[in-house]
């Protein structure tokens, strides 16, 4: 039994390749089975979001379904831009970052804390729910800084690290990110899932 990944982000499905390897089942996406639906991300909640994706491809493919929804919550903006990451400002990354540090113009480091949320949602062709979440604390750098990653992660800085999130190796992305953190609390019920599977 396959586990389909509801994204077709290049970003996300590189990282989830790595994220999902420990499982003993094989992993695919939407991309490789020609499946491509219109999800309307308009729930309140990151979980609701990911719960409409996960069920959509779901029922599409006939395969248990993960997917994810995630958000840039930056405490001087009363946690915005929050689920509206992604469409926070129409454009690329580079467009999001640039309002970002925008909006931010004039607040000084101690006020720029933040943190990356994801929410892990899998459903079944049955339609049971799972949910699992990942948070990864930080602040907003001043300039964006590194070449890895994508999203906002050249503005968001790890005070552990002293570095953004782009500028740490994947694989060290891939220990502390929210979406790492989300995939390892969802890693017992997917081995479960596939195994009853």
């Amino acid at each position: 039994m396959r586990l389909l990944v509801a994204t077709h982000n290049q970003g996300k499905v590189r990282e989830f390749r790595q994220l999902l390897a420990p499982l003993s089942a094989p992993i695919c996406f939407p991309d490789d089975l020609g499946i491509r639906l219109e999800v309307r991300e308009d729930g309140t909640t990151y979980a609701e979001n990911a719960r409409k994706k996960a069920a959509s491809y779901a029922t599409a493919s006939g395969l248990p379904t993960m997917a994810d929804d995630s958000g840039l919550e930056v405490d001087a903006l009363d946690g915005a831009p929050g689920i509206h990451s992604a469409r926070s400002v129409s454009g690329s990354d580079r467009d999001r970052v640039a309002w970002l540090l925008e909006r931010l113009r004039g607040v000084p480091r101690e006020a720029r804390s933040c943190r990356f949320r994801c929410v892990v949602v899998v459903v079944t062709p049955g339609g049971d729910v799972h949910q699992a979440e990942g948070v990864c604390e930080g602040s907003i750098a001043f300039e964006p800084a590194g070449a890895a990653g994508f999203g906002y992660d050249p503005v968001f800085y790890l005070p552990g690290y002293a570095c953004t999130m782009a500028q740490l190796p994947p694989g060290e992305k891939n220990l502390i990110s929210h979406r790492a953190l989300a995939v390892q609390a969802a890693l017992p019920t997917l081995r479960r899932l596939l195994e009853q599977a």
